[in-house]
């Protein structure tokens, strides 16, 4: 109980340390925002329509852990904001768990200065810090992902402990499927190996994450792979960059973009160093580091968008051996002649990581702004909400393109379906960004094929607030 009770502390406080950091900035993604609505509409015995326009692929322990919003909060007008408050302090309090996982594994893989360098190194990394604030489904999936390790680690073929938690993890990312399906063969393997009946029960726990999956797709949408089949043709759709002969060009740059030139170094320094003298130290990180490759690869062979937050895993690994790159040689033997060698390599990634230090927190500061200014833009819209009812304005609404449609379908406590995105046809209630630069700050993305921004109701009075001009034409 203690452990549990000292890393339930150390989470806390990380989170309220990223708290304070960001100012408390509250801004929700897409995905987890169409996720809210499906699990309100669930919650109220309704089927989501997981087939509107440009809808995220669904993930079902996410859609289950929404429900219990509307049974605390009912229907109430609020619901909406009440939330988006509680969904954004849990991806902060996540953040703060995956600081106190990742050191645990830092430090019984390469004792506790390499673990509390990893953690240094995950909690600074942008790409991290950005899909963790926004409360992308990749971070509690980390989470779980590196708590089955942590478990493994300190009990090796725990067995069932292990696969439960893979188990909820393949039902917010199907990467974990493979995690599951090799930790089974590895259960089995050698003479002292599962047999029969137990093995069969590993087996169908491993199996229960992609059958439960197709379950909630085939009730849900009639089709068990819609999930599949549906993030497929978004990715065609946005033109994102998909197939197997993309990802060797992709992967290795994706990768940088989250841990940097000096985060790099120290990895594959501690991987070298670790195979050579921590073998049986660095083995789980290095089978779990190719299996998170072989899963990216996969998706990007299905044809499924190459993105950096799937490297998330492959990542959080590396920057585990980073700290054993710096601070591996600790547990060397005093008159290991291999020790010297590693304290060298040690010195350049430590000189190396300060002189980079200042363009590290020019991309978070460059972070906290983009998040705040965003914030402020989707605030300034609610706000009109919060103050205009749906039976005080033209109940149908429009906005400029897909991005606004669930914040507006939460507030309103309708769906996204009945939000209409500018096609041309007169609007009645049409939001329109002040600005392009308000636009580029948070309505339009860089794959957009359409960037047009449509104009206010001519000859029609308007709402003009900070970031918004909002005409209605009944």
């Amino acid at each position: 109980m203690r452990p549990f009770l000292l890393g339930a502390g150390a989470s806390a406080a990380l989170a309220l340390l990223l708290l304070a950091v960001f100012d408390a900035v509250q801004l929700i993604n897409y995905d987890t925002l169409y996720t809210v609505i499906w699990g309100r509409d669930l919650a109220r015995g309704d089927l989501p329509d997981l087939e509107v326009a440009l809808a995220p692929t669904p993930h079902p322990l996410q859609e289950l852990a929404s429900m219990p919003l509307v049974l605390l909060f009912g229907d109430a007008p609020e619901f909406g904001s009440v939330a988006a408050w509680v969904v954004s302090g849990g991806a902060y309090l996540l953040l703060g768990v995956l600081g106190v996982l990742v050191f645990a594994l830092g430090r019984a893989w390469f004792g506790w200065a390499a673990g509390a360098l990893a953690a240094l190194i995950i909690l600074t990394r942008e790409p991290v810090l950005s899909y963790g604030l926004r409360a992308y489904v990749d971070l509690p999936y980390l989470c779980l992902l590196l708590a089955a390790l942590l478990v493994e680690t300190r009990r090796p073929r725990a067995g069932s402990p292990v696969l439960v938690l893979l188990a909820l993890a393949g039902l917010l990312r199907p990467e974990a499927w493979l995690f599951s399906g090799a930790y089974v063969l590895w259960l089995a393997w050698g003479d002292d190996g599962l047999r029969g009946g137990a093995l069969v029960r590993v087996a169908l726990l491993a199996a229960s994450a992609p059958v439960l999956w197709a379950l909630h797709d085939l009730l849900l949408t009639g089709n068990p792979l819609w999930s599949l089949t549906g993030t497929r043709d978004n990715a065609a759709e946005l033109g994102r960059k998909t197939g197997l002969l993309n990802v060797p060009t992709t992967l290795p740059r994706r990768l940088g973009e989250i841990l940097r030139e000096p985060v790099l170094l120290a990895a594959a320094g501690g991987l070298g160093f670790g195979l050579w003298k921590l073998r049986d130290r660095a083995r789980l990180g290095v089978i779990a580091g190719l299996l998170g490759l072989a899963a990216f690869t996969v998706l990007a062979t299905a044809g499924l968008s190459i993105l950096v937050r799937y490297l998330l895993p492959v990542a959080t690994i590396g920057a585990l051996f980073a700290g054993a790159g710096v601070f591996g040689w600790m547990l060397l033997d005093r008159d290991d002649p291999a020790r010297r060698w590693w304290m060298g390599f040690a010195a350049v990634v430590v000189i190396a990581l300060v002189a980079f230090t200042p363009k590290q927190v020019d991309r978070l500061d460059s972070l906290q702004r983009a998040l705040s200014t965003q914030e402020a833009i989707v605030g300034d819209l609610e706000t009109f909400f919060s103050e205009n009812p749906p039976g005080e304005v033209c109940p149908v609404y429009v906005v400029p393109n897909r991005r606004p449609v669930p914040y507006v379908a939460l507030w309103t406590g309708g769906q996204p379906e009945e939000v209409a995105v500018t096609t041309g046809a007169p609007p009645q209630t049409s939001f329109v960004p002040r600005t392009r630069e308000i636009a580029d700050d948070f309505i339009l993305d860089a794959r957009d094929r359409d960037r047009t921004l449509p104009e206010p109701i001519p000859d029609v009075p308007a709402t003009t607030t900070r970031f918004w001009t909002a005409s209605a034409r009944c």
